[in-house]
């Protein structure tokens, strides 16, 4: 497989949306920017991610071969029965490295998060499998994708401390609202309009929270406006529904999950993370015009 296949099936323009998913578990959870853990946290869950995107082809190679034949499977770039195997091994690579991040922040005498952590990426690579093989004509596919990016918080969260704060649960709720309405969207983008709208009300949710934690953090207010107004750009995009405006829309949404963190961040006090995240969704943004998001 060469390196550009690999990345296409990967979609790595992605990957800071995961990194601020990492620092959203991480930090709100006690970890600091400047422990080693956090970036071998990072490769972890980007580990998970690029095994996930791996299965996703590979398990909607049949569907691709119909609807996106330019992709790499169905246009002979790369064979099924190896983007199945690096898929799954991305995933057991990424548990390991989950362990290892665990492992690290154990005390003298004991290693507390282990197990936890542990438990997490193996529900986190059960979700992964459960969503790529069976997210077609699947009405739970968005809460299922949604609980995807929640283990990534959740592991990582784990990983460093062994429980769940409450701000790791609430800012995890609001990711997972988030998602909801996101994997809606893309699971119409083939068909470039939606149908029903309903789903889209999903996103309110942490528009809500996020100017509950700006009422106490009112350095939360500048990432919380412009999170509204990358939700004001998708849904835009979903009114004018000219063609290719949903899958801008959905890539568009992608990358607001980082701006999401950077609210989430800075409600609690930790400006630079903030800042690192809302320069993720730039980064996220640039990449995507480079290599598809979707």
């Amino acid at each position: 497989m060469k390196l550009a296949v690999a990345l296409r099936l990967g979609r790595i323009s992605n990957l800071p949306t995961v990194w601020t998913n990492v620092m959203v578990g991480a930090l709100l959870a006690g970890a600091s920017l400047a422990e080693a853990r956090l970036p071998l946290l990072m490769l972890a869950m980007s580990l998970f991610y690029l095994g996930g995107m791996f299965l996703n082809d590979a398990f909607d190679r049949g569907f691709d071969a119909r609807h996106r034949p330019e992709r790499p499977i169905p246009s002979g770039q790369a064979s099924a029965r190896e983007v199945f195997g690096a898929g799954f091994g991305l995933l057991a690579a990424g548990l390991l490295g989950a362990a290892m991040a665990a492992t690290l922040a154990a005390p003298a005498g004991g290693d507390p998060a282990l197990a936890p952590a542990l438990a997490a990426g193996a529900a986190l690579a059960g979700t992964i499998v459960l969503y790529d093989a069976h997210h077609k004509a699947n009405p739970l596919s968005p809460l299922i994708m949604g609980m995807c990016r929640v283990l990534v918080v959740v592991t990582a969260a784990l990983a460093v401390a062994g429980t769940l704060p409450r701000p790791v649960l609430l800012a995890a709720g609001a990711l997972l609202c988030h998602l909801i309405g996101l994997t809606y969207i893309a699971k119409q983008e083939h068909l470039g309009r939606l149908g029903s709208l309903w789903p889209l009300g999903f996103l309110a949710v942490p528009l809500v929270y996020g100017a509950a934690l700006a009422a106490s953090a009112p350095a939360a207010w500048l990432p919380l406006a412009i999170y509204a107004g990358v939700l004001a750009a998708a849904l835009a995009l979903l009114r004018r529904r000219r063609s290719g405006d949903v899958p801008r829309a959905v890539v568009t949404l992608i990358a607001g999950m980082s701006v999401l963190d950077a609210v989430m961040l800075a409600g609690a006090g930790l400006a630079l993370p903030a800042v690192l995240a809302v320069a993720a969704f730039v980064l996220t943004l640039a990449l995507q015009r480079w290599i598809s998001g979707t």
